[in-house]
């Protein structure tokens, strides 16, 4: 386990997370998790407003597909905005 952080490209990455640097990688990264989180959350809210109806199943993959249609724009809105903040 300390081989893995004792690397440099990892614990530069670390480090670029831990001080909110926004850089390609970090946004990426910062991208992919918050895709994840609302595809999450778009399954949980699909199966409570139309499980009944359509089957629990159907609407969760519904709303897994459909929650980061809203969700990516704004977390790259938001990443943008955190980027033209840090620089003055």
């Amino acid at each position: 386990m300390t081989e893995i952080f004792s690397n440099f490209n990892l614990s530069e990455f670390l480090a670029s997370m831990v001080t909110g640097d926004v850089t390609l990688i970090t946004g990426l990264f910062w991208l992919i998790t918050a895709t994840i989180i609302s595809m999450i959350g778009g399954a949980i809210g699909g199966m409570i407003l139309a499980g009944k109806d359509i089957g629990y199943g159907f609407s969760a993959t519904l709303g897994a597909l459909f929650a980061p249609a809203g969700a990516i724009p704004a977390i790259l809105l938001g990443l943008g905005l955190l980027n033209f903040l840090s620089n003055y």
